[in-house]
């Protein structure tokens, strides 16, 4: 049985798109491999446990620069951790540095969720060696052939990338109070958009509460981060306050998934490199509302077939869209079910992990190849 060893940022139960993709994609492979993970702690301690056949190791953190956590014994713990496999999970710097730094000699694989955008001043220390390890990687995963072709720091490394979208559990959608449900109905109406995610410029929202000023309709807006006062403000002097509540953080996104007609995304760049959030609405049966961005995310919904897509960084289109949608009770119906079924077959977890376990089946199997050659 081969073994894997992952580096990832964070581990669930921390929070992020990252951590749940790790997660999935670890415990998936437990049937098939030996796996182990190994990440930051948000402490300063060292923490061992054993979560649903995954060893998970996490190291002390003892600060964090630009979003990347600092682990001076993550270099040791890699080292300690024998696998045929190492598989990383970038961007994180650190983690490049400290699993070169750690000599170990496993087949390497490396999935790029995204591109290190701006920090130049960073990325002058590290980028040497993360290309290093690019250059060491024998596959390189990247989650969509959009962003493989719009992408600089992947074009030297084209001939070993391979496209495997992001997935999600399809067999375990959120669960959705019906009690719940019908409150937010009552309270919001039957024209509910919806948008989930981390507060910060190139999610767009600053655009979508503009929007709000041409649509017949309610906003839920679900996510917190270092926006979130800017934007309540902006909701203010749009004069937007009846159409838009905005909850910050929310456990528990099943009724509002279950509540809403349209959900939106209304990302202005290429930062958002996937828009995992996609699948889940469209599991749920809402049609999506995206943006042209440079990137995986127009690739998830598909427009005019799952939902609508309209340019980036415009109120008016976004606004036109969204009212397409909600004046078009069949017509969100129609996407809606389109959704539910480019997810289930085209991005489901289970199909993620076999992808990738066929990566490794191809590294694994040159590797054997060429060790028979010389005996």
């Amino acid at each position: 049985m081969v073994s894997v060893l992952h580096i990832g940022k964070y581990y669930p139960p921390h929070p992020g798109g990252m951590e749940s993709h790790l997660h999935g994609l670890a415990v998936r492979q437990t049937s098939a491999a030996q796996v182990k993970v190994i990440v930051a702690n948000a402490e300063r301690q060292n923490e061992c446990c054993v979560m649903e056949g995954v060893s998970v190791t996490r190291v002390a953190r003892i600060a964090i620069i630009a979003s990347m956590p600092v682990c001076p014994g993550l270099s040791r713990a890699i080292r300690r951790t024998p696998a045929d496999l190492v598989h990383i999970h970038m961007p994180n710097p650190g983690a490049a540095l400290a699993l070169l730094m750690s000599g170990h000699t496993g087949r390497v694989v490396m999935t790029h969720h995204a591109d290190t955008l701006g920090r130049q001043f960073l990325r002058r220390f590290s980028d040497p060696f993360v290309i290093r390890l690019m250059r060491r990687a024998s596959r390189i995963i990247v989650t969509s052939n959009r962003y493989l072709d719009s992408s600089s720091e992947l074009t030297p490394f084209r001939d070993k990338c391979r496209v495997i979208p992001l997935g999600i559990d399809i067999q375990r959608p959120p669960y959705a109070d019906p009690a719940t449900v019908r409150e937010l109905r009552q309270q919001f109406g039957d024209r509910l958009l919806l948008a989930v995610g981390r507060l910060v410029p190139y999610k767009g929202f600053d655009i979508l509460i503009r929007s709000m000023k041409h649509i017949e309709g309610q906003l839920i807006l679900i996510g917190a981060g270092p926006q979130s006062n800017a934007l309540a403000s902006l909701v203010a002097s749009e004069g937007v306050q009846g159409k838009v509540c905005m909850l910050g953080r929310v456990e528990d996104l099943g009724p509002y998934f279950a509540a809403a007609s349209v959900f939106v995304l209304p990302s202005i760049n290429r930062a958002e490199a996937f828009g995992i959030v996609q699948l889940e609405a469209m599991a749920a049966g809402l049609p999506v509302v995206n943006t042209d961005i440079d990137s995986g995310a127009p690739e998830i919904s598909l427009d005019g077939i799952t939902g609508l897509t309209v340019p980036p960084s415009d109120p008016v289109s976004l606004a036109r869209a969204v009212t397409t949608l909600l004046d078009d009770r069949d017509l969100q119906l129609k996407m809606g079910d389109a959704g539910r079924k480019r997810v289930r077959e085209e991005f489901s977890v289970e199909q993620m992990s076999a992808r990738t376990m066929h990566i490794y089946d191809e590294i694994m199997g040159t590797e054997r190849q060429a060790m028979s050659q010389w005996q």
